[in-house]
């Protein structure tokens, strides 16, 4: 069994990462340290979890665990990290920017950026991994295809929508109910934290004529899930590219490209990416989603994992959407 410890355990990213793991056949979950939840029973805080685990809150760390999940605020891994050692057999699964975009050293440690449908192999032959950001999984998986044959050469226009529990547990004026129901908005119009990521890893391959990708997120009035439109000029027809895009993804565990317009319901709860390409008169039209506290952070923090321990992509990841 691969003990495991989830540090910062009373986020969302925590809770669902709990959530996987308390039913993973291969794991064994050895603390949740939580400084504000030490002593509490995990159900308390992640009330979905009543009746599947007596895990309580820890306020100690074991620095001998198979594997570390870092389910911290962005800026706080790091400091983390220079505070507590582990063994260096440890492996540490990062779910905050601080280790991002494709490589990070820290101290004696190279971070590998953890999109398995990017660079899986990389992976596998990893110790620290930097897993990535919610859009920017979603906008990745969306121009992966095309940018690995040098076929991305114009401007990319991305319009993005994440669910409130992107903006993390802690209340803010933003994620208050009576502010979100109902409403609407754009935050961090062309320079939300995730394009240096995504740009690095679209010039990582044979797209360095890309140098414009013009990105709006949205706040959107449910609790979960990105969907993404992107559109951007190509010679390509609608069927070219589709094929384009199925060849990619044909043996990714994860990532589905389907032939009908794609929609949220069809993903939220599970590791799942959808995602539609069609041709709009000049331009491409790709739509893609996910779930952004699955496929988004710890769904994909758990595929990184599996592939770390050489078990099946797809261990513990068994999870089904509800549609209805």
């Amino acid at each position: 069994m691969i003990a495991t410890g989830i540090v910062g355990g009373a986020g969302y990213t925590a809770g669902e990462l709990i959530r996987i793991l308390v039913h993973h056949p291969e794991v064994h979950i050895n603390f949740v340290y939580s400084t504000s939840s030490a002593g509490k029973k995990v159900y308390e805080v992640h009330q979905d979890l009543f009746g599947q685990t007596e895990i309580e809150f820890s306020g100690e760390i074991n620095p001998e665990v198979d594997v570390l999940f870092l389910c911290l605020g962005h800026g706080n891994s790091k400091q983390f990290l220079e505070k507590y050692s582990f063994s260096e057999s440890t492996k540490i699964i990062d779910l905050s920017t601080d280790f991002r975009p494709l490589a990070s050293n820290f101290r004696d440690k190279e971070f590998v950026y953890g999109l398995p449908e990017f660079q899986k192999e990389k992976i596998k032959a990893a110790n620290y991994i930097a897993n990535p950001g919610c859009f920017a999984t979603a906008i990745q998986l969306a121009l992966l295809p095309l940018a690995k044959l040098g076929l991305l050469k114009s401007e990319v226009h991305i319009n993005a929508t994440t669910g409130a529990t992107g903006a993390g547990v802690s209340p803010s004026a933003s994620t208050h109910f009576a502010w979100r129901d109902n409403n609407f908005s754009v935050y961090k119009a062309f320079s939300h934290q995730h394009l240096s990521e995504i740009k690095e890893t679209i010039h990582s391959c044979n797209s360095e004529n890309l140098n414009v990708l013009y990105f709006i997120p949205n706040r959107g009035n449910f609790s979960r899930g990105i969907f993404a439109s992107l559109y951007f000029e190509s010679d390509l027809s609608a069927e070219g590219a589709e094929k384009i895009y199925q060849e990619y993804y044909r043996d990714a565990a994860f990532t589905q490209v389907i032939s009908a317009p794609v929609h949220l319901k069809q993903v939220v709860n599970t590791n799942q990416c959808f995602m539609h390409v069609e041709k709009q008169e000049k331009h491409l039209f790709v739509t893609v989603a996910i779930d952004n506290l699955l496929k988004g952070a710890s769904g994909q923090a758990v595929q990184n994992m599996n592939l770390l321990f050489g078990l099946e992509e797809t261990e513990g990841l068994q999870l089904k959407a509800s549609t209805f």
